[in-house]
């Protein structure tokens, strides 16, 4: 097995010990299949360490519960710096593991960590194929039940994170009712 295939193999091990199953699957490990589907879509031709990236984006996030950190902005802003750290860390450990030196492991941290987003290609891609996974397969059960002016707020984010064609290719791929398709229109 190549070191690639190697990395990708024990990522999703790790993630298959989540105790949050959906479909009777690890949410984890389905999190990480839909992410690489979505990039395979979009950028067919991705780096290695991009799928990497990609792959190990939510490792062992279960690890972390939101509940941990104190409620609002602040609290919901430290856990989310601390999981892209942790997991940026564990995915250079397991790189390691699999023979890719600091460098590479150094790179796919970075674009876990999102540093570059809007200057870096590739943290960019891997932004925009997570706002795609988050449209295709988790858009419309968080909005269940929330307040409509509040969830315009949160397409408006997503919408402002993604490059102008990964914006454009949404709204020809997904059925966003109005006024949230206005917020791909930007």
């Amino acid at each position: 097995m190549n070191r690639l295939a190697s990395t990708l193999a024990a990522i999703d091990a790790a993630n298959s010990a989540d105790p949050d199953r959906h479909g009777g699957r690890p949410a984890a490990l389905l999190y990480a299949e839909r992410l690489t589907a979505e990039l395979d879509g979009l950028a067919p031709d991705a780096s290695d360490l991009l799928r990497i990236a990609a792959r190990g984006q939510h490792i062992e996030r279960w690890t972390s519960p939101r509940t941990s950190y104190p409620e609002g902005r602040q609290g919901y802003l430290a856990w989310r710096r601390d999981l892209a750290a942790f997991h940026a860390r564990r995915v250079g450990e397991i790189m390691a593991g699999a023979g890719y030196d600091q460098t590479a492991a150094a790179r796919v941290g970075a674009m876990i960590r999102k540093e570059g987003i809007k200057r870096d290609p590739e943290v960019q891609m891997l932004e925009d194929a997570i706002c795609f996974t988050f449209l295709r397969w988790y858009f419309h059960p968080f909005a269940e039940g929330r307040d409509p002016a509040q969830l315009l707020k949160i397409v408006e984010q997503t919408a402002r994170k993604m490059s102008a064609a990964a914006r454009a290719r949404a709204l020809a791929e997904f059925a966003l009712p109005a006024p949230f398709d206005t917020a791909f229109r930007a």
